[in-house]
C-alpha cells in the first residue's frame, strides 16, 4: 500500500490554469452587495444602499478548447439550468458568451478580471486564502470615473467527507 502523496503544488497557484482549477468545485457563499451611487429618492429604507445574501455556487473547470487556451471555468447557481462559461487564453484574456475582457494574475496570488463596455467597467478580484476558502470582490464603475456597484463574497468550498465503512 503506497502512501499518499503530499500536495507540493505552490499555493497560492502562481499560473491561470492552476489557479482555474483550484476554482473548481460546490461552493457556499455570503455576498454583499453595494450601492455606491445615489439612493433613489424616493426609498425611505435607511438600507436601501446594500443587500446580503447566501447561495450555493458550483463552478467546474473546462479543458482548453485550443492549443494556446489556459482553459475555463462553468459557473453557476446549484440546481441552476443556465450556466455561465468563461474561457481564457494563455495571453491574458477572457471571454464569457460575447463580453470580452482581459485577466491578470497578480504577484499576491489574486486573479483580476476587466471588462470595459457600455460605459462602465468592471473589475473582479478572486483570491484564496486557503484552498477551500476563496473571496472575491466585484466594483462597477462608470466612463467617468463615478462608482456604481460593489460586491464582496466569502466562500467556503463544500468537502465531502470519506464514507466509513459499516462495521
Amino acid at each position: 500500500m503506497s502512501e499518499p502523496r503530499p500536495n507540493t503544488a505552490p499555493f497560492p497557484p502562481e499560473e491561470i490554469g492552476a489557479f482555474l482549477r483550484c476554482c473548481a468545485g460546490e461552493w457556499m457563499g455570503l455576498r454583499s452587495q453595494f450601492a455606491l451611487g445615489e439612493v433613489s429618492a424616493g426609498d425611505d429604507d435607511d438600507d436601501g444602499w446594500h443587500t446580503s445574501d447566501r447561495g450555493e455556487l458550483v463552478v467546474a473547470f473546462l479543458e482548453a478548447e485550443t492549443a494556446g487556451g489556459a482553459g475555463g471555468l462553468q459557473v453557476g447557481q446549484k440546481d441552476a439550468v443556465a450556466l455561465q462559461q468563461l474561457h481564457f487564453d494563455a495571453e491574458g484574456g477572457f471571454r464569457s458568451g460575447e463580453q470580452q475582457g482581459r485577466w491578470q494574475l497578480w504577484p499576491d496570488g489574486s486573479l483580476e478580471l476587466v471588462i470595459t463596455g457600455d460605459g462602465r467597467e468592471v473589475r473582479e478580484r478572486i483570491w484564496f486564502t486557503k484552498p477551500n476558502l476563496r473571496l472575491r470582490s466585484t466594483v462597477e464603475t462608470s466612463a467617468d470615473g463615478s462608482p456604481g456597484r460593489a460586491s464582496f463574497s466569502s466562500e467556503i468550498r463544500r468537502v465531502s467527507r470519506p464514507s466509513v465503512p459499516a462495521s
